[in-house]
């Protein structure tokens, strides 16, 4: 979609949230507010975490969930390197910066404003406190740009409703010491500033605001619990290149770029338990359907943790070769372009052999994730192929015990504890010879390109 669809999508919910909310905007407000989000939302680091994503994540039945998702990415400092300037306006009163942190203002720094109280009581947030990227930093920034924007004819109780809802979008946190889960630290913090501010919600508004929170936040997140691992993958995929900048430059990045990518999502992934993706607060959602929730995920992380590895212990391979040619070989010179490349010279997976006996897996897991190199993940990314064919003939060729074996051999190489050379004797010797000769012949094929045509190149110069 082009901006102006964008701008239009997003204006369109804002005028059905005023209308559902039943408050007074004026068109030329809400048309400027639609400019700012999508904008910032449309920037070009942008790939997972995009206008589609927020129009998704609001769903279509409730004004404050809708309108919360709009603003509850709107500032990503991981992804977009810094805060857009049009935000500032809203938070330099608040918020400063010192040494590449940001902090919140100590208190007699701080202008006298309700709203910001309310939002920081919301989050549990003090003056003078240092933000964390992953401790609600850019949640509680994007709401802080929410309550700015809206306070003009939103009031202060629907405010904080919207508040609590992008608060919850802080993922994967686990209980306190005491034993409080997020969602009812949010309850406890909800209603103390509902006292405070004499907001007058009653206990079941405060209820029903802190459901609504969790809705908003397990459809943020829903991904995990895709039933196709496929889209899982795909949606990814489409993470990797938010947080790994050089992955844009398609065609042109290296093999290590393209490996740590890999190895971040993989860390992540391995830290990552089931049961912290998804909040469930009071029945919402009902147990059936929260467990569900929760298994999904564990699978899809099962999927994709053998996926990665398998990958892994494939481009450890490339890259190990790769570094008899230098430290900055970029992974088309070793594999060939991407098929919509204008220019190529094959590709590394046209030389390999036929396999009479390939691995047949035993394990559910490992047929699927064969299936997912072999086949693909849901949908192609602009910077890579949806299937894996090297990786798909390494694990046809040694099978996925010896990738098991291997993906420690792989990470000490990545670690630099043992060689690349090292790395390569430790494969299967005929493998390593297969690939080997596969980008020899891609060389060659690229020396052929360089020649044909171009004769003036091997007449010496007498200058």
């Amino acid at each position: 979609m082009n901006f102006d669809n964008n701008h239009q999508q997003c204006l369109d919910k804002l005028i059905w949230v005023t209308e559902r909310l039943k408050v007074e905007a004026p068109f030329k407000q809400l048309s400027k507010i639609a400019k700012l989000i999508v904008q910032t939302m449309d920037s070009p680091w942008r790939y997972f975490h995009s206008t589609a994503h927020i129009f998704e994540v609001g769903g279509d039945g409730d004004a404050i969930e809708v309108l919360a998702a709009l603003f509850h990415d709107i500032v990503y400092v991981q992804v977009d390197k810094s805060i857009n300037f049009n935000l500032t306006y809203y938070l330099a009163p608040f918020i400063e910066e010192e040494r590449e942190k940001l902090f919140i203002r100590e208190q007699n720094e701080l202008p006298e404003d309700a709203i910001f109280e309310m939002v920081a009581m919301i989050f549990g947030f003090v003056p003078g406190q240092a933000l964390s990227p992953f401790g609600g930093q850019n949640e509680f920034l994007s709401t802080l740009v929410a309550a700015k924007v809206l306070e003009s004819f939103l009031s202060p109780t629907l405010i904080v409703q919207v508040a609590a809802c992008i608060e919850a979008t802080i993922p994967f946190r686990s209980k306190t010491e005491s034993g409080f889960s997020p969602s009812e630290l949010l309850h406890q913090r909800l209603k103390l500033t509902n006292h405070q501010f004499n907001l007058q919600l009653t206990d079941e508004d405060v209820i029903q605001a802190v459901k609504r929170s969790v809705r908003l936040a397990n459809r943020d997140v829903g991904n995990f619990a895709e039933p196709s691992s496929a889209v899982f993958l795909t949606n990814t995929w489409s993470i990797l290149p938010e947080i790994n900048h050089n992955l844009r430059k398609s065609g042109s990045y290296t093999v290590r770029d393209y490996r740590e990518a890999m190895q971040k999502m993989l860390g992540f992934l391995k830290c990552l338990q089931p049961e912290l993706v998804f909040h469930q607060f009071q029945g919402e959602p009902e147990d059936s359907t929260y467990y569900e929730l929760v298994e999904r995920t564990r699978k899809n992380i099962e999927v994709a943790q053998l996926y990665l590895e398998s990958k892994l212990v494939a481009i450890a391979m490339i890259e190990a070769l790769s570094l008899r040619f230098g430290s900055d070989v970029s992974l088309s010179m070793m594999i060939g372009e991407l098929p919509d490349s204008e220019f190529s010279v094959g590709r590394l997976k046209d030389s390999f052999p036929h396999l009479p006996s390939p691995y047949q897996p035993t394990l559910a897991v490992e047929r699927e994730v064969l299936d997912l190199l072999e086949i693909g993940r849901w949908k192609n990314s602009n910077y890579d192929i949806r299937n894996s064919p090297v990786t798909t003939f390494v694990v046809k060729y040694i099978g996925f015990n010896e990738i098991r074996r291997l993906r420690e051999r792989s990470q000490a190489f990545f670690q630099g504890t043992i060689s690349s050379e090292d790395y390569l004797a430790s494969c299967n010797s005929e493998l390593a010879r297969i690939i080997t000769n596969g980008v020899i012949k891609l060389l060659e094929n690229r020396q052929a390109t360089l020649m044909s045509g171009n004769s003036y190149l091997l007449v010496p110069s007498n200058a």
